[in-house]
């Protein structure tokens, strides 16, 4: 295991559209890895047309670009990272940069990813209508019966990665259904996988991109190809 001195984090965020969010996301990752060796990657969408990517690269961050969607960006980042310790991140603030430290160390003490929960004690959300609570635990339900996993969250993004991990995983998945793909490979490839509580925030500008009905038929296929 690395030490804190040697060890290398890198934090991966796919954008779309983010400027309004972005610089606020890239100062709480600065300040919560203080002391810390670290890279912070953006994916950009190239049909964001606004300043996210310029204000990323301003801040330091390594900026390179994707046009097929959230997956797609995601793999490609975690590609590019040089990291001891991967961390994937969402770029509107739902995501607290405090919890970073514990994604860290999950990975230090020995488990191979770690994935935040909203739905364990310490865990919770500001930002989760209903129907896709009730749309989650049904992923989670059908996912833990068909692979004999104990997940209790399917589709949040905000997880941790040994390095060597993702290549390992064999990612296919180009959209909203990379979570989901992420917890079923983990599973059927026998890495140590660790849930942690997290809090989701409330988005603090802009449009969310997930389609609660689209993007949950995106995620129950998935399920369906993985079974396979």
């Amino acid at each position: 295991m690395p030490s804190r001195k040697n060890e290398l984090i890198s934090v991966i965020i796919p954008t779309f559209r983010e400027e309004k969010n972005i610089a606020k996301v890239i100062q709480g990752v600065k300040k919560q890895l203080s002391g810390y060796n670290y890279e912070i990657i953006i994916v950009d969408d190239v049909r964001s047309r606004d300043k996210t990517a310029e204000i990323a690269r301003h801040m330091g961050a390594k900026v390179t670009y994707d046009n097929v969607g959230k997956g797609a960006a995601l793999i490609k980042g975690l590609k590019m990272a040089k990291g001891d310790v991967l961390i994937a991140m969402d770029a509107d603030l739902s995501n607290e940069p405090r919890e970073l430290k514990l994604l860290i160390d999950a990975i230090d003490i020995g488990y191979d990813i770690c994935t935040g929960s909203r739905f364990i004690i310490g865990g919770g959300s500001e930002d989760i209508p209903l129907i896709r609570v009730f749309g989650n635990k049904f992923f989670v339900f059908l996912v833990n019966v068909i692979f004999g996993s104990n997940y209790t969250d399917m589709c949040y993004g905000y997880r941790s990665f040994r390095k060597g991990v993702p290549q390992k995983l064999g990612l296919h998945e180009r959209g909203f259904g990379i979570e989901t793909e992420i917890n079923i490979k983990a599973i059927k490839k026998g890495f140590k996988v660790v849930e942690v509580p997290s809090t989701e925030k409330r988005r603090a500008a802009g449009e969310g991109k997930l389609r609660t009905f689209r993007d949950g038929w995106v995620i129950l296929s998935t399920i369906v190809r993985n079974v396979f």
